[in-house]
């Protein structure tokens, strides 16, 4: 008779599709996943609908057991989970810290799946921030969870290449594949003793924290380049914006110009089939895809022939 195979318990913190990828992988792997832990459901959009996570309804289709603290640290979720003894703690973009007694429950490791190539952008949003600040390369890195953020050992590592076409709904996509199978990989050498950890260079450290609201702002006083990475970085969410014509408008996609213009920063340069506006240094960047405020998005083609048509080359219409 076959001997049946017992895999390793798990409990598992993740919340966005990032997460929910990670899980659908372990779950395929046939890991023992003894509880799911992810945010509170929330209110979206301007109706305000309630919205389970992506882990959630993962977990949810797979019939696990799913625990939703609006804190964990000192709930009494915590202390359920804290009995159930795992081998592994894995967590995925999960967005709460962790407290070293709830890591300790881990009987072989706790093990945290990060969208970067640490110890370059611990924190909150590293995957828009290999974007906005125009890195050609990013990656997922398999560490050690400790008490300080991202700060653990890293066991395994892979990089990919940043290409131009991506924004940080195509990379989180690619990573979190990346993160699933690199994790896959992992799991393993802990339990035959092979696996390594090298400590971090905290010479190296760089951090990404959360996104601010500041930030989503296109200025002018940014190249074009720099205008167009944040629009890369920040789509799909939030997305980012210009003050055009004093109103928001956002920029879902755009790409730099080979021009080069001696107008001021925030001038339009061209709306004859394209919309054109310059940015510092003579750059200028092409809008493709807007959306005035209050609207839905459209092709730049519509707006230069509606809101777009009014104004006059080299009339500066965007504001900072």
């Amino acid at each position: 008779m076959k001997e049946v195979e017992i895999m390793p318990s798990v409990i598992f913190l993740g919340t966005p599709k990032f997460g929910s990828v990670v899980l659908q992988g372990l779950i395929d792997a046939k890991y023992d996943i003894r509880a799911v832990v992810t945010q509170p459901d929330k209110k979206v959009g301007r109706k305000q609908v309630l919205h389970e996570s992506s882990v959630k309804q993962t977990a949810k289709a797979n019939n696990l057991p799913v625990y939703q603290p609006a804190k964990l640290s000192g709930s009494e979720e915590m202390a359920e989970l804290i009995k159930i003894n795992p081998d592994f703690i894995i967590t995925a973009a999960y967005g709460q810290f962790l407290p070293t007694k709830f890591l300790n429950a881990a009987k072989i490791a706790p093990v945290n799946v990060h969208g970067s190539l640490l110890p370059k952008y611990r924190g909150g949003a590293p995957i828009q921030y290999s974007l906005i600040n125009g890195d050609a390369e990013t990656g997922v890195t398999i560490m050690q969870m400790v008490k300080k953020m991202d700060a653990g050992d890293i066991y395994a590592q892979k990089s990919i290449k940043i290409e131009p076409e991506d924004n940080s709904g195509t990379l989180f996509e690619k990573l979190s594949i990346i993160g699933r199978d690199l994790l896959l990989d992992t799991l393993p050498k802990f339990i035959d003793n092979t696996i390594t950890q090298v400590p971090q260079d905290e010479e190296k450290v760089v951090f990404s924290p959360n996104i601010s609201k500041d930030q989503e702002q296109i200025k002018t006083t940014m190249t074009a380049s720099q205008a167009n990475n944040l629009i890369r970085g920040l789509n799909p969410d939030p997305g980012a914006y210009l003050l055009f014509d004093n109103k928001r408008l956002k920029v879902w996609q755009a790409e730099v110009s080979p021009d080069k213009t001696d107008l001021p920063a925030g001038s339009l340069v061209s709306n004859k089939k394209r919309f054109a506006l310059a940015f510092a240094g003579g750059s200028v960047l092409d809008l493709l895809e807007v959306q005035p405020n209050g609207k839905k998005r459209m092709n730049i083609k519509d707006f230069a022939n509606g809101q777009g048509s009014r104004f006059k080359i080299g009339e500066k219409i965007i504001n900072d």
